[in-house]
Parts: structure tokens; C-alpha cells; sequence
């Protein structure tokens, strides 16, 4: 199984339960999953996350080549024709909420995992009834994408964050 990290994984994992500096061996866990192509992101994603001036940013910089491009043709035309219409078909949402989430990398993030056969990790929940935001697990029910969050992602990875002896 491949996993395709939103942005939100990253960002949270930094700022709150793997921080780079108290748990380094999550970061560490992410490359080596990647050299066995079992993670990876996109170029929308990384350009959210270079966006500041932060450890994190630097990490991504560091690491771009676990970041791949949105532009396969297969990918564009799933966003045009699976995508873009599932979104505009959301009628119960607020005026606005389908251009903001057209507008960031989260249509892309689904489009690739439809095109690569992968599982979306982020840190939004299903919510059918949500009105004002368009959340990815809502667009992946609708599509039949599937995605977890980092903790399932962890477990499924068989993730151990151990101490040395001391």
C-alpha cells in the first residue's frame, strides 16, 4: 500500500506529537518508507509546507524527492472529470467553500491517489453534515478513495519509536 500524506500530517506531527527535535525517528520512518515506495506527497503540498521559514520547511527542502509532480496527464484528467465534478456537485455546502478547496492542493491529493492506486493520510474526518468546509474524507467517500489518518498509517507501516538503553 502506498500513502500519500496531505499537509496537515506533516504539520501536526511537527507541532505537536513528533516534533522534529523530541522524535526524530518519525521523520526518519517517513524517508526510509519512502525509499521502499511506501510514501510519498505532492508538489502542492510541498510548496504549502516550504511556504514558511520553519524546521519543517527546511525538512521538506531537504527531502523534496518524496514530493512528486501533479502534472501527469492521467492525473489532470481524473481532477477534470472525477474530481472538479463531485465537488460542484456538493450543493449543501456554503457559498465559496467549493473554490477554496478547488484552490489547494487537496483536489490534486485526490486526483493522485485515484491515479496511483494510494491511501490519503490526513488529519481531516469524515463529517457528512459539515457545511462550511470541504473536508478530503468527505470527497474520498464520494469517490471511493481511500485514506486514514497518521496513526493508522503508523500501525499499518508496523512503526516503532524505541529508546536505546541508557
Amino acid at each position: 500500500m502506498t500513502f500519500l500524506l496531505d499537509a496537515n500530517t506533516f504539520i501536526e506531527a511537527k507541532g505537536r506529537y513528533y516534533g522534529m527535535s523530541i522524535c526524530p525517528a518519525y521523520w526518519d520512518l517517513l524517508l526510509r518508507a519512502h525509499e521502499r515506495g511506501r510514501i510519498i506527497s505532492i508538489d502542492m503540498v510541498k510548496h504549502e509546507l516550504t511556504s514558511g521559514n520553519d524546521e519543517l520547511a527546511d525538512w521538506v527542502k531537504d527531502n523534496n524527492h518524496i514530493f512528486i509532480p501533479e502534472t501527469d496527464l492521467e492525473i489532470q484528467q481524473l481532477f477534470t472529470n472525477a474530481v472538479l465534478p463531485t465537488v460542484q456537485g456538493m450543493s449543501h455546502m456554503k457559498p465559496g467553500t467549493h473554490e477554496e478547496f478547488l484552490s489547494g492542493a487537496d483536489p490534486w491529493l485526490i486526483a493522485t491517489a485515484m491515479y496511483k492506486n494510494a491511501t490519503i493520510v490526513t488529519q481531516e474526518v469524515y463529517k457528512p453534515d459539515i457545511k462550511k468546509k470541504i473536508h478530503i474524507p468527505n470527497v474520498c467517500e464520494m469517490l471511493d478513495v481511500a485514506y486514514m489518518d497518521t496513526f493508522d498509517m503508523l500501525y499499518s507501516l508496523e512503526a516503532e519509536f524505541v529508546l536505546s538503553p541508557t
